[in-house]
């Protein structure tokens, strides 16, 4: 683990099974990490990357919720959910491409979140692959395929991406994953 932990807190990137795909994250408050997983990935500067946390406290320092996401966040994470918020004051115009709001995923693994607590921040977690292409599915392909610091050696637990939920817009889901707008609805009680 110590291996993962300091890749992280010197702003490598490293390749992780999550509880959905095998992602990429890095530490989210170094400019020089969120550049180095951008030239990974091949991302544009234009579309920000989704935050990982490891529990409620700490996505209250980056996130602003309310009685509703709270339903949310009570009964859908960790899981494979993604909540679109509005950001606290601590997120800087480079890390959320100068939005109002922030995507957010709290992390499910227990070492996932024990790297994520040692590291002391949260971090940005997006799917292993080049931007445009296929999820790469195994530790070997991002070995083949792209250019990371460490790879956590494992199997994720799920094919399907996260169900993404704009809670800053009625609650819409805008990426279907393994939970409904009818399970968003019944648990914000409507």
């Amino acid at each position: 683990m110590k291996e993962y932990i300091e890749c992280l807190k010197n702003d490598g990137v490293l390749a992780y099974p999550t509880d959905t795909v095998y992602g990429l994250c890095v530490r989210f408050d170094h400019k020089i990490a969120c550049e180095h997983l951008r030239n990974v990935k091949h991302r544009p500067l234009e579309k920000s990357f989704p935050i990982m946390v490891c529990d409620v406290e700490q996505l209250k320092k980056v996130a602003i919720v309310n009685d509703i996401d709270l339903k949310l966040i009570n009964k859908f994470m960790p899981g494979p959910i993604t909540l679109i918020l509005p950001k606290q004051n601590i997120i800087e115009p480079w890390m959320n491409d100068n939005r109002d709001t922030i995507a957010i995923r709290m992390a499910c693994d227990d070492n996932l979140k024990n790297i994520i607590k040692e590291v002391g921040v949260p971090i940005f977690m997006t799917s292993a692959n080049k931007s445009g292409e296929p999820v790469l599915k195994s530790a070997k392909e991002i070995r083949e395929q792209l250019l990371v610091d460490a790879i956590f050696e494992g199997i994720p637990k799920g094919e399907m991406a996260s169900t993404i939920v704009d809670c800053t817009n009625d609650y819409k889901v805008v990426r279907v994953g393994l939970i409904s707008q009818k399970m968003i609805d019944e648990t914000i009680g409507r």
